[in-house]
């Protein structure tokens, strides 16, 4: 630990302080770091998109196959529910270009990447729903009901693995490694 209060690890100095952080390692300044975040949200943004778009032209198809009207009512449900969170997952996922669009000019970019964060946790939250959801109709609609559902149970927990669980464990196990915030 130095005289300020900051720790060293692998020759980084590190601060409780983000911005302190940015500032000293990064060299950046608060605004620097918002555009940096900003452009690297708007990155992720764009390839959860084109997959969430693709999503919904398949789904919206499905009504009009001469197959749908054999569904049971349950999958009938689940298809809804699938639809739904997908076009949730849109609004969710390209709501931060509304916020960037309404508050351009305002100076408000720190509240417009807070609102975007916010906004892609949600989007991918429901993208996740969808694709399980997708998963168990198409496997049940070929191996029948107990195969869609644990096929269902399969990628949830691929989903909270990858997506939650594996980030949450090394977000908590120590500071950044690299050097890296």
């Amino acid at each position: 630990m130095d005289p300020s209060g900051r720790s060293r690890q692998r020759g980084v100095i590190v601060s409780g302080n983000d911005a302190a952080w940015n500032q000293d390692v990064r060299g950046e300044t608060e605004t620097e770091r918002l555009d940096r975040n900003w452009s690297n949200l708007v990155q992720e943004l764009r390839v959860v998109q084109t997959g969430v778009q693709f999503l919904i032209s398949a789904l919206l198809i499905v009504p009009f196959q001469a197959t749908f009207g054999t569904l049971s009512h349950p999958l009938r449900v689940l298809y809804l529910v699938t639809l739904l969170a997908a076009m949730g997952a849109t609004v969710f996922l390209v709501a931060p270009v509304s916020w960037h669009r309404i508050l351009f000019r305002r100076h408000r970019l720190g509240n417009v990447v807070a609102a975007a964060h916010r906004c892609a946790m949600a989007g991918v939250t429901l993208l996740g729903i969808a694709l399980i959801g997708a998963t168990v109709l198409v496997v049940s609609m070929v191996t029948g009901t107990a195969g869609g559902v644990a096929a269902g149970a399969t990628i949830g927990i691929l989903f909270l693995l990858a997506w939650l669980f594996a980030p949450l464990l090394w977000r908590r196990s120590s500071e950044p490694a690299d050097g890296a915030r």
